[in-house]
């Protein structure tokens, strides 16, 4: 038997194959309910703001509108989210297909935890106190600890398992870490819970601008590994009976994966469960095919992360319960029936 034919008969998509059926109905719905998000973005709140001033502020004729700076705030608060969103979505899709772990998510690298070991270091031992700085620090922090992760798996010849557990060890250390020098320092807890929670809001188009290039080149670096990535769900002899450099299209992957974490965790801090639980909703409606599920969840993260953030202004006015939380909240109840139904999608 071929390794096609197994392929088949695993229910996979062969990496030649390019018939993707439903796809094209499914992601002009899927954009449709994206807009819908951005714009509830721009307008609920604490304060609620009329379309039509949104509007009048986009398009420059907005030196009458009271709340114009509300508008501009929540403009770049929504760029924010739909770059977050899409981001770690994408590499919650790629990371579970690169691990062969329905459980992994882009913090099973250990990026969120050499970002946050980064920036607490940022803050106690040289005085850091701005995004802008953090921004740098986190993105260090967050290649390192990739790096790191992949080099300790290497020693064992990088195989799916062992790179799951030296993420799962980098993380666990690096997190030991931050905790005991916030815990030696209560000015640095203070500066640091603010990051840690994980919020889109107070982030200014300058900082979009500064992690943009590693945004861009992540997603398109998992975009061209989509097809290496069918063939490394079907298993290593498989994939390599296929033609894959397995090794290659690891590394590759990894790299993609680590610029979206690092990108997203440096411009909003650990936003958890989303790229755990998109991928998962996207396998559920469109199957395991990672040529339909990037892309459906290149649209649903951000429609996730931006309907979370959203409600989070709007049920406790005037505060506002962050998105990091809000993600879980409204993440946990599609996870929990996805398992109670046994239909949790297979790699």
């Amino acid at each position: 038997m071929s390794a096609t034919q197994t392929a088949e008969r695993k229910g996979r998509v062969a990496p030649g194959d390019t018939t993707l059926p439903g796809l094209a109905a499914l992601l002009p719905a899927l954009l449709v309910v994206l807009v819908l998000a951005v714009v509830a973005s721009l307008v609920l709140g604490s304060t609620a703001i009329p379309l039509g001033d949104v509007v009048q502020v986009l398009t420059g004729h907005g030196d009458g509108v009271a709340d114009s700076g509300i508008v501009e705030a929540r403009v770049a608060r929504t760029v924010v989210g739909v770059l977050v969103g899409a981001a770690l979505a994408v590499a919650g899709a790629a990371m579970q297909g690169l691990t062969r772990n329905p459980l992994a998510d882009p913090g099973l690298l250990g990026v969120n935890a050499g970002a946050g070991l980064a920036v607490v270091l940022a803050i106690s031992v040289f005085g850091v106190g701005s995004l802008s700085g953090y921004v740098w620090w986190a993105m260090a922090g967050a290649g390192l600890a990739a790096v790191l992760v992949h080099a300790l798996a290497g020693l064992g010849g990088g195989s799916p398992l062992r790179l799951t557990l030296a993420g799962a060890a980098v993380a666990a250390g690096l997190g030991s870490w931050s905790s005991g020098v916030l815990v030696s320092s209560k000015q640095s807890f203070d500066s640091f819970r603010f990051w840690q929670v994980g919020t889109i809001g107070g982030r200014g188009l300058d900082l979009v601008v500064t992690v943009l290039p590693f945004f861009a080149v992540g997603l398109a670096v998992v975009l061209m590994a989509v097809r290496r990535l069918n063939a490394l769900a079907l298993g290593d002899d498989l994939a390599r009976a296929l033609g894959e450099n397995v090794l290659l299209a690891r590394g590759a992957v990894a790299v993609g994966v680590a610029a979206l974490c690092g990108a997203s965790t440096a411009l909003a801090g650990p936003i958890g469960f989303l790229g755990l639980v998109v991928p998962h909703v996207a396998r559920f409606v469109v199957g395991p095919d990672h040529r339909r599920v990037i892309p459906v969840c290149l649209v649903a993260g951000p429609t996730l992360l931006l309907a979370a953030d959203t409600m989070g202004r709007l049920v406790a006015p005037p505060s506002e319960v962050q998105a990091g939380i809000m993600t879980a909240v409204i993440g946990v109840p599609f996870f929990v029936g996805l398992v109670r139904r046994g239909r949790m999608a297979s790699l």
